[in-house]
């Protein structure tokens, strides 16, 4: 797998939202007939939300060679043997001028081309609608062959699983938490939606119910501590009365919510949709500070099957992972798992492979968990074995950039 990088290459953010894999190049042939092949254009266009015959062609246009390619087979080549440094510079021109926004710079533009062959950039995070610079010779090329409308559920992102923001690159953290128009928000809404609607009768059943038995209901700090304790999280009657400070992530609404998760996955174990699951967070207001929830909400949503039902929650990992500090609460809640389900410390590797594969943690962002120490979540001890069972992550990202550095050898 190649390693991935921001989209726009001058951003030097390591948490930038939009990531893409690196380009990789391979000169075959000799002669008259050496050419060069793209292996993971496919992917790289993925990412960029652009047929992949878009930068392809681009790239002939630029260095006035033929370029040929083949969806099917996901082959893209360019006559000539190229730099591969120079293809990715071309590919920086390539975003800069099909890809990213005129106005906010994003990349999260779409492309529309009119009855008259004009192309427009419709962006979906500022809203602005302009159009692109028809005097390139890919316009040409492009009007021919507009983009194909994506379906509803969308296409896999470019690290193989479904996109989790649904946005350009984005098989990771969300960066901007007030930001309504992004693709996650939207489906998550979608997925609300429509469990509102199948479930509005059995909800006011439910709520009469609860009405019923409230008085039966033990709500006593024991009863919610013994449910805090099945999360492997410590709860007294002080942390469960009020919102708590800043570093108690067990404290008031976060370890309820954690609690309630729990007997939700108690009651039905594949009856929690992430739609469900960020709608009854949202309603809580639990998700405005994500850097606490997530620490309680792991151990809360995952047990020994960990790797299993990892997979359905990434949207919602993805949507909460905002910044440095909740990708640090992130590791916080693989501690706290660790705590709660021992025999779990097996699967760290496997986790934290599928957390990187959806963007949702980067190279970084894995690195740093695995060789620092911390015991702001559990003991120290625990957080040491927790890192030494990381030890497999950290060896194969060293190899995988020991291969591109072997690649880009090769191609010099």
């Amino acid at each position: 797998m190649a390693a991935t990088v921001n989209i726009r290459r001058d951003v030097r953010d390591s948490f930038y939202r939009y990531k893409m894999p690196v380009l990789l190049t391979k000169i075959e042939g000799k002669g008259n007939g050496i050419k060069t092949v793209f292996p993971n254009m496919a992917d790289v266009a993925r990412a960029l939300n652009r047929p992949a015959s878009y930068p392809t062609k681009y790239f002939g246009c630029e260095l006035g060679a033929q370029a040929t390619f083949n969806d099917d087979t996901e082959r893209y080549i360019v006559n000539g043997a190229h730099d591969q440094n120079r293809m990715r510079e071309l590919l920086d021109g390539f975003i800069d001028r099909f890809v990213l926004c005129q106005s906010c710079k994003n990349p999260e533009t779409e492309l529309l081309v009119s009855r008259d062959g004009y192309i427009t950039a419709d962006c979906k995070a500022c809203g602005y609608h302009g159009d692109i610079d028809m005097r390139h010779k890919l316009t040409t090329f492009i009007s021919k062959n507009p983009p194909k409308k994506a379906g509803k559920k969308g296409k896999k992102g470019a690290a193989g699983a479904d996109s989790i923001a649904g946005q350009p690159g984005q098989v990771d953290g969300v960066e901007d938490e007030d930001n309504d128009d992004d693709e996650l928000t939207r489906k998550i809404r979608e997925g609300a939606e429509k469990v509102m609607t199948e479930e509005e009768a059995a909800r006011l059943i439910a709520e009469r119910e609860k009405a019923d038995d409230w008085a039966e209901e033990d709500t006593s700090p024991e009863a919610m501590a013994r449910r805090m304790a099945a999360l492997g999280v410590s709860a007294d009657s002080s942390l469960l009365a009020g919102d708590g400070d800043d570093d108690d992530e067990a404290a008031g609404p976060y370890g309820e919510f954690a609690a309630w998760v729990s007997e939700q996955k108690g009651q039905d174990a594949n009856g929690l949709s992430a739609a469900e699951l960020y709608k009854e967070a949202d309603a809580r207001g639990v998700t405005k500070k994500p850097h606490r929830l997530l620490p309680v909400l792991f151990p809360a949503l995952f047990d020994e099957k960990v790797n299993a039902e990892l997979p359905k929650y990434l949207p919602v990992l993805a949507k909460l992972n905002t910044s440095e500090k909740t990708v640090k609460a992130l590791g916080g809640g693989i501690e706290k798992l660790v705590e709660a389900y021992p025999d779990t410390i097996k699967a760290v590797p496997k986790i934290l492979m599928t957390l990187y594969q959806a963007d949702v943690m980067d190279e970084d962002a894995i690195r740093h968990f695995a060789t620092h120490v911390s015991k702001k979540y559990v003991s120290k001890d625990l957080s040491k074995k927790v890192r030494k069972a990381a030890d497999p992550i950290l060896q194969w990202l060293d190899e995988a950039d020991s291969e591109e550095e072997d690649e880009e050898s090769e191609s010099e």
